[in-house]
């Protein structure tokens, strides 16, 4: 009722936390899935990739706040991806949660020098998922000049 009295420009406060926007990217569908579920489960508003390159896409496009990707997708690569991600000023500052099922650790390194915030080994139990999840999103967004 006190909507309704009052002006439209007060009706919708501005001050509400925006739902977090997560680019859940990876090739597997059923995984794909399992990921966006859980996420979704917690708030967070997904929309998925199969590739890097239709990741890359959408980045552009939706502008998450993060996108969490696995390293071995097709044609783009999530280390590609993450190093496109940081190098075009529209997706610059995203954060970037990578996932692997390679156990050398020379994936995960390239993963965090191409750009990757954090890295998870699967398989990914989905409590530390949502915290690190909630973990990115919640960090300050660190300026363009940053990655340049």
């Amino acid at each position: 009722m006190l909507a309704q009295r009052m002006p439209a420009a007060f009706a919708e406060s501005t001050d509400a936390p925006q739902t977090p926007r997560v680019l859940v990217v990876e090739d597997d569908p059923e995984t794909r899935h399992v990921y966006a579920g859980v996420l979704a489960a917690d708030g967070f508003a997904t929309h998925d990739a199969h590739n890097g390159f239709q990741a890359l896409a959408k980045a552009i496009e939706t502008r998450p706040d993060l996108v969490l990707t696995d390293i071995a997708v097709p044609g783009l690569d999530g280390i590609e991806l993450c190093r496109r991600l940081r190098a075009d000023p529209r997706t610059c500052t995203v954060r970037v949660l990578a996932v692997t099922g390679y156990d050398d650790r020379q994936y995960p390194d390239r993963a965090i020098e191409a750009g990757a915030d954090h890295v998870l080994l699967k398989p990914v139990d989905p409590a530390v998922l949502i915290s690190e999840a909630r973990r990115l999103v919640a960090r300050p967004q660190p300026a363009m000049t940053d990655f340049r």
